[in-house]
């Protein structure tokens, strides 16, 4: 039996409820204790699941039930406190997408150095720079040489978008991307992502649109405070999440 892409076992990680402030230099000639709550608490705890390759992954819950640090942990962004989550195979993440590009460097620049840290040599990215640009649209194509910065927030999106997915990476991680975008460039998203997935990628996608998560996933997982309440098909998981969520509205 093949192992999955994605394999996740007994995921826990622990986050104090405050930050804790820094001790000024006379507390700590003082050795006064710092006062700042130390209570911590589980963002995630328990998680344990497979996702096979190929397959199409919704993941569903409430603010707060810890979805996109479950999403940053399968990218390896953020580190367990217990169990593990492991990818077998490199990955393509939708999440915060313009995180990795610098203000002061051209967008051009910006293409450059972030697909360069995604593993493509300067040849591959000549290659598919023309794709990128396209995809990114017009206003995007016009503005190249100039500072990062002074793009729009949505000129920002379009062209991180348009790079990470001419990526070859087997598996994509996407935390509500496609919500972002005017309406025609949000349908060339979702084309995209329908090739993608066409062509064999493995998807696992955060959303809160059920149109996105019926459109593009097979299976479900809802979280609910840290802990997996459900996994199975997609219709049945978003069903079982608003039901929660219409019982908690009327108590």
């Amino acid at each position: 039996m093949a192992k999955p892409v994605i394999e996740v076992r007994n995921l826990g990680i622990e986050f104090y409820r405050s930050r804790r402030r820094r001790m000024s230099l006379r507390e700590m000639v003082l050795k006064r204790q710092n006062s700042a709550p130390s209570e911590t608490f589980w963002a995630l705890r328990n998680i344990s699941f497979d996702v096979a390759r190929g397959e199409a992954v919704g993941l569903v819950g409430g603010n707060g039930s810890g979805k996109s640090t479950l999403l940053r942990m399968i990218a390896g962004v953020m580190l367990p406190d217990e169990g593990h989550a492991k990818v077998r195979g490199r990955v393509a993440p939708l999440i915060e997408l313009t995180g990795g590009f610098l203000g002061e460097l051209t967008a051009r620049e910006n293409v450059y150095l972030a697909a360069g840290l995604h593993g493509l040599t300067k040849e591959q990215i000549d290659a598919r720079f023309d794709e990128i640009v396209d995809f990114a649209g017009p206003q995007v194509q016009a503005g190249m040489d100039m500072p990062f910065r002074h793009f729009s927030s949505g000129m920002q999106v379009r062209i991180a978008f348009a790079l990470i997915t001419t990526l070859d990476q087997p598996v994509v991680l996407v935390d509500e991307v496609l919500a972002v975008g005017d309406r025609a460039f949000r349908e060339k998203c979702y084309e995209r992502m329908e090739n993608m997935l066409s062509g064999g990628k493995t998807l696992f996608l955060v959303s809160h649109s059920e149109h996105d998560l019926r459109r593009f996933a097979e299976r479900g997982l809802y979280l609910a405070s840290g802990q997996l309440k459900s996994d199975g098909p997609i219709d049945e998981v978003i069903a079982q999440y608003n039901a929660d969520a219409d019982a908690d509205a009327a108590s």
